[in-house]
């Protein structure tokens, strides 16, 4: 391959808390990571991303750091991480770490000088603002978790900005000190060995000084940002707490930090009233973000013509950026559930969603357990965590159904821990355990591995072009191409059988991925939850 590794690589997402636990605590830890790398290697991804393992009083369970330089304990110490970096590298692994720039916790050093008064060294490196004259918030901004994006702190008698949890001040970065700051925590994390970055709501880094009120989404416009129709923040459009025009400075100089350590990648995650006009904003050139995802794929909508409809827009739209795909993360419900009510075969289902990722053209962002076919587990209000879905519960359960521990063992603690786990075990999570597939050559987890073996060897799937076919009816249809190599793509995400004329005349179909879609009098035959591929 010509490209660099980041440029149509796997990255496989880990959420330590809930990957393996090695001292009975019922919390994952780096060491956990490190003893199951080898496992990781075995899919042959390029890379694991770790979401955050930094000091925080896990108020959003590390999203809110309280040190940018540390390890917090429960999930070990620096040694640890240095451990995990090394044996990751011997195992042909990259490693990606979250950095979340935006905000930090409200006990991280910086802010509890910042509230302190409002000309001590650190009074500008958060986002202060005076009520209006009648005592309410400056504007109608309102936070991801629901209310005002403004508390008042009385040692100020100021108002302070909270895109998220009002624990989670955001930082100023109209302010240079406080850019500076961040650049150099990550090359803290980067003279560790780190090889890149996923940068958690990178769109959220400034905001309008004039503090305007942000605009109601029109009547006649679907409200499409996150818990749609449940969350109040859905009703406005972010024209100016999020995705202002600086942000490309910051980010010129987070690639330029980037471009002193080769080999190296940054992934920034959008969420955005127009995803695809920041994505190809923020990846245009080779002075910004190397790639980027938006949530297109990690939304409820679904189907042949939402997933066609995706394709097209990325195609035309996107230009000279690259995406990086995801269909599961640690933010919304697992794909085989989000996507798959009423499927009759969750298994077929969840491989024929894994030959949909990984034959996009771009990276891949594989979530840990969807190579087992996870579906969102069950978890009880009384045995919540997230304060997100605590907020809006019932009718958004939150984000704990996606981050249950990871089944290794069909035993009671999964293999997991051998205390009580931080969240509960489905039962159908330990039937689906790494253990119990690992022994039956059809089981998901093994068609996964093999479908991953092989697109890692198809030149055309890892760097080239693509071609979108637009009338091919439920079957979703493209070519993938490069000077050496062109393949014919064809899923059928539905229940059904599928027969449509082939686009293309077709030469030899390949079996090697294990699925069983067929060529018949010029027409492609493909049973349910199933795919094919043919060399043209």
């Amino acid at each position: 391959m010509t490209q660099p590794w980041w440029k149509g690589g796997i990255i496989y997402q880990i959420y330590p808390r809930s990957f393996m636990d090695t001292n009975g605590d019922g919390i994952g830890d780096l060491k956990g990571v490190t003893e199951k790398l080898p496992y990781v290697a075995s899919l042959e991804v390029d890379a694991i991303w770790l979401s955050p393992f930094f000091t925080s009083p896990m108020k959003d369970f590390g999203y809110d750091v309280s040190d940018y330089r540390g390890v917090d304990p429960m999930f070990g110490d620096m040694a640890d991480y240095q451990t995990l970096v090394k044996e990751a590298h011997r195992l042909g692994l990259k490693v990606i770490i979250d950095q979340v720039l935006s905000h930090t916790s409200d006990v991280h050093a910086w802010f509890e000088e910042s509230r302190q008064s409002r000309d001590n060294p650190k009074a500008d490196w958060f986002v202060w603002a005076d009520p209006k004259p009648d005592g309410t918030p400056p504007n109608n901004w309102l936070s991801i978790f629901g209310g005002s994006a403004w508390t008042w702190d009385s040692r100020r008698a100021q108002y302070y900005l909270h895109n998220f949890l009002a624990s989670q001040p955001d930082l100023n970065f109209h302010n240079p000190d406080v850019r500076q700051a961040q650049l150099d925590n990550m090359r803290f994390w980067l003279d560790m060995g780190t090889d890149g970055f996923r940068l958690d709501t990178v769109n959220f880094y400034y905001h309008s000084q004039g503090l305007e009120d942000n605009p109601p989404v029109p009547a006649d416009q679907p409200k499409t940002f996150v818990a749609s129709g449940v969350n109040p923040y859905t009703y406005q459009r972010h024209v100016y707490d999020l995705s202002q025009p600086e942000n490309l400075d910051f980010l010129a100089d987070l690639r330029q930090l980037m471009d002193q350590y080769p080999d190296t990648t940054l992934v920034g995650e959008i969420g955005d009233d127009k995803p695809l006009e920041r994505m190809a904003e923020y990846t245009r050139g080779d002075g910004r973000l190397h790639m980027a995802y938006s949530f297109d794929l990690l939304s409820d909508r679904h189907g042949p013509d939402w997933v066609r409809d995706v394709v097209r827009r990325f195609q035309c739209g996107l230009g000279e950026g690259w995406p990086c795909w995801a269909l599961s993360n640690h933010d919304v419900v697992r794909v085989v559930s989000r996507w798959g009510e009423g499927v009759d075969d969750p298994a077929a289902y969840a491989r024929v969603l894994m030959a949909l990722l990984l034959t996009l053209r771009g990276s891949v962002s594989m979530y840990q357990g969807e190579e087992l076919g996870l579906p969102e587990a069950r978890v009880p209000f009384e045995a919540l965590q997230d304060p997100y879905g605590i907020e809006f519960w019932p009718e958004f359960k939150g984000r704990d159904g996606c981050r249950t521990p990871m089944p290794w063992t069909p035993q009671p603690g999964a293999g997991f821990t051998t205390g009580d786990p931080w969240l509960p075990i489905d039962p159908a999570h330990r039937e689906l355990s790494v253990q119990g597939q690992e022994q039956d050559p059809d089981s998901t987890l093994n068609r996964v591995r093999e479908l991953i073996r092989w697109r890692q060897q198809q030149p055309a799937l890892v760097e080239g072009d693509l071609e979108l076919f637009e009338d091919t009816g439920d079957a979703l249809c493209w070519v993938r191409r490069t000077d050496e190599q062109s393949l014919l793509v064809a899923l059928n995400l539905t229940g059904r059988e599928i027969r449509t004329p082939s686009p293309l005349a077709v030469g030899k179909v390949v079996r090697e991925p294990g699925f069983e879609g067929r060529i018949e009098g010029g027409d492609l035959v493909l049973p349910p939850y199933q795919a094919l591929f043919a060399e043209l």
